[in-house]
């Protein structure tokens, strides 16, 4: 019955809570760990060299 639907509805929510919290905590740990990787190794993680919009794409030669 109604009751039922209710009760499944309640523990979804809450398993669903806990699954994201949890995932949540995961990401932000790894993310946590890269960051500090980075930030010990700085020579390993070198900006790009700019590039012009021109050198991004090939040239353009209209089919007829």
């Amino acid at each position: 019955g109604v009751h039922r639907q209710v009760l499944f509805t309640t523990v979804g929510w809450f398993v669903g809570y806990y699954v994201m919290k949890r995932t949540e905590y995961f990401h932000a740990k790894v993310d946590r760990e890269l960051f500090e990787y980075i930030r010990h190794h700085p020579e390993d993680f070198k900006g790009a060299e700019k590039k012009r919009i021109g050198q991004l794409f090939e040239d353009f030669y209209p089919v007829r």
